[in-house]
């Protein structure tokens, strides 16, 4: 897929993420935001805060690497290397699939306030802005370091769709959370 197209799409996605975290969550009472199906479960504001840890990570990461990319041309496909295309598996939406998260983006039983998701909504304002950015470099070139090993190098293109993929995955379970939080309780007597 062409940069521009591919931009454009991504675009697309993380407006939509805001405005579903914005229109789903901000009306909820902070009780409901950190309600749990479980002790080892994550709450809605859990799941943000989540990403925020990965944003306040990938976010300057994906500005430095734009600011330092080659210029290119908008034509160019964007292309995957095994890393990347592991790395999108790894986060994608419709996998099932579960998967541990490092310790220090695990904010199971933290004591959380609605601040998590305005700095939630900052962040998709601050990565629209730099997909609009990226519209004139090389998604091709390998420059964003892998949070967890970063030796390890995205190429800028792979790790902009991560960023969205990965908001995607945990919005989904946010939104589930929220449903289960809003069902009522039936007591077995």
């Amino acid at each position: 897929m062409e940069t521009k197209t591919f931009l454009t799409q991504l675009q697309d996605r993380v407006q939509q993420i805001k405005d579903t975290a914005h229109y789903a969550f901000s009306p909820l009472d902070v009780a409901v935001l950190n309600f749990k199906l479980q002790p080892t479960s994550w709450s809605v504001l859990e799941c943000l805060e989540h990403l925020n840890r990965y944003s306040r990570f990938y976010l300057p990461a994906l500005e430095k690497a734009i600011a330092q990319t080659p210029v290119s041309s908008a034509t160019q496909p964007v292309k995957y290397s095994w890393l990347g295309k592991k790395s999108l598996d790894l986060v994608n939406p419709e996998s099932p699939k579960k998967h541990k998260t490092l310790a220090r983006m695990n904010p199971q039983n933290s004591q959380l306030t609605t601040a998590v998701l305005d700095e939630f909504l900052q962040h998709q304002d601050t990565l629209l802005h730099l997909l609009g950015k990226a519209e004139s470099v090389d998604l091709n070139k390998k420059a964003v370091p892998v949070e967890f090993f970063q030796l390890l190098k995205l190429r800028l293109g792979e790790a902009l769709e991560f960023v969205v993929l990965h908001e995607q995955r945990h919005l989904q379970q946010a939104l589930r959370v929220k449903e289960r939080a809003s069902q009522p309780i039936s007591l077995v007597v």
